[in-house]
C-alpha cells in the first residue's frame, strides 16, 4: 500500500491550488475528489476576484497578493484562466439613499465610486433605470473558475501528483478511508468546502465551519452582451452567515433552517457568452436537503428581471451547491486542535482571489516557514469559544 506525505480531500479551487503548491515542495501528494464532473461551489461560482474589498491589514494584504498572483497564473500554470478586469456595478435600489450606500463602502481598500442613475445605465445599458436609484462601480477581477481549477490540477499532475475519483468515508490520524480503499498518509488536509463539516463530524472531529445552500441559473452562450458584473450594493448573504452562526449547537441538528433565505440578484457573463444569474442562499443544517428547484428558479428570475429585465427569460439551468464559511468571515487554515496530522483549508468567504496566496503560504508553513497570517487563520482561534 502506498503512503503519501499529504492527502488533499476535495478538488475545487482550494484543494487543487493546495495540492499543486505541496507537490511543488517535493511532497508525495494524493488529491481525492468525489465527482468526475464537479458539483462544487467552484463550478457554479461567478468567478469574481474582489481584490478591492480588503477591510483590514490582513485581508488587504491577501487581496494584493492574490491579484498579483492571478495576473501571472495563466503563464505559471501554462493554461488560460481567462483572467481579466471588468467594471463591477453595485446597484442601489430605488428606495435607498445613494449617498448613504456610498458612505458605507469607504472601509474598503479601493472604495467604489458613486455613479448617478444616468452614468450607471450608460455603463450597463441592460439595467432597468426604474429599479435603481444609482450604482457604485469599481474594477473587479474575473476568471473562469472551472478552467483555473483544471489548470491547477493539470499542473499538479505534471509535477508528479496523483489523483483519484472516489468518495471519502472517514479520516483517520494517519490514513483516509474511501469507498474504494484506504490510503496511508503522514498528513491529511480537508478542502471539501461545504461538505467539510459533515465529513469531519463523521470522523469524530468537531469544527466551527458552516455552509449555505447557494442556488443560481446558468445560461448557454447567448447573443445579449452584459458589459459589467452586476450585483446589489447591499449584499444580504454576509448578514445571513452572521445570523446563522450565533448558536453552533444548532448546526448539529439535522434539517433546521436557521434563518430565512435571502436573494442577492446579480449577473456575470463569461467569455464564451454564457451568463450566471444568482443567487439564493439558505442556511439549512442538512447538506443533503432537497430544495424546490422550480420555485427557486422562478424567484431568481423574477428578482433578476427587476434589475436586468432582458436576462430573466433567457434559457438556462438551475443549479445548487454548498458554500462554506466561518462566523468571522476568515477561512480556517491549519492543524485541527487535538487531531494529529489532520488539517483544514476551507471556509473562504472571498475564495478565488485569496486562495492562491494562502495555498502558497500554507505549503511554506508546512516546511517550517513562520507565517503570522497562517497562525491567525488557525482553527485554534475558535477553540475556547462556546
Amino acid at each position: 500500500m502506498k503512503t503519501y506525505d499529504w492527502i488533499v480531500v476535495g478538488a475545487g479551487i482550494t484543494g487543487a491550488a493546495l495540492a499543486y503548491e505541496l507537490v511543488n515542495k517535493g511532497c508525495k501528494v494524493l488529491l481525492l475528489e468525489q465527482y468526475a464532473t464537479p458539483h462544487n461551489a467552484t463550478r457554479y461560482s461567478y468567478g469574481g476576484l474582489a481584490f478591492w474589498s480588503g477591510t483590514t491589514p490582513l485581508t488587504r494584504q491577501l487581496c494584493d497578493e492574490g491579484i498579483a498572483r492571478h495576473r501571472i497564473l495563466s503563464q505559471e500554470l501554462d493554461a488560460d484562466t481567462e483572467f481579466r478586469e471588468l467594471d463591477l456595478l453595485l446597484t442601489i435600489s430605488a428606495d435607498t439613499d445613494p449617498a448613504s450606500a456610498a458612505a458605507s463602502d469607504t472601509r474598503f481598500a479601493i472604495p467604489p465610486k458613486l455613479l448617478s442613475l444616468k452614468e450607471a445605465c450608460e455603463l450597463e445599458p441592460l439595467l432597468n433605470q426604474e429599479a435603481i436609484a444609482a450604482a457604485l462601480t469599481v474594477k473587479h477581477g474575473h476568471i473562469h473558475p472551472g478552467k483555473t481549477t483544471q489548470a491547477y490540477i493539470n499542473a499538479f499532475l505534471r509535477a508528479g501528483g496523483e489523483m483519484a475519483i472516489t468518495q471519502v468515508v472517514k479520516i483517520l490520524p494517519k490514513a483516509v478511508t474511501t469507498t474504494k480503499e484506504t490510503y496511508n498518509t503522514a498528513n491529511t488536509v480537508v478542502c471539501a468546502g461545504g461538505l467539510s463539516r459533515e465529513l469531519l463530524k463523521s470522523s469524530g472531529i468537531s469544527i466551527k465551519l458552516y455552509f449555505t445552500h447557494a442556488e443560481m441559473i446558468e445560461t448557454p452562450p447567448v447573443d445579449i452582451q452584459l458589459r459589467t458584473i452586476v450585483m446589489p450594493a447591499n449584499l444580504k448573504r454576509f448578514q445571513l452567515e452572521a445570523d446563522s452562526t450565533k448558536n453552533d449547537e444548532l448546526w448539529n441538528q439535522s434539517g433546521l433552517e436557521l434563518v430565512p433565505p435571502i436573494l442577492d440578484a446579480g449577473a456575470v457573463q463569461f467569455r464564451d457568452g454564457s451568463i450566471r444569474l444568482g443567487q439564493i442562499s439558505r442556511a439549512i443544517t442538512d447538506p443533503h436537503t432537497n430544495v424546490d428547484s422550480k420555485q427557486s428558479e422562478a424567484e431568481l428570475r423574477a428578482s433578476i428581471g427587476k434589475t436586468l429585465p432582458k436576462l430573466n427569460k433567457l434559457p438556462g439551468t438551475w443549479h445548487h451547491c454548498l458554500v462554506s464559511f466561518t462566523n468571522d468571515a476568515l477561512p480556517l487554515i491549519g492543524l485541527i486542535p487535538e487531531h494529529e496530522s489532520v488539517h483544514v483549508f476551507s471556509g473562504f468567504s472571498n475564495p478565488l482571489v485569496i486562495v492562491p496566496p494562502l495555498a502558497q503560504r500554507f505549503a511554506n508553513w508546512v516546511f517550517g516557514m513562520k507565517d503570522e497570517i497562517i497562525t491567525k487563520l488557525s482553527p485554534v482561534r475558535f477553540q475556547n469559544l462556546s
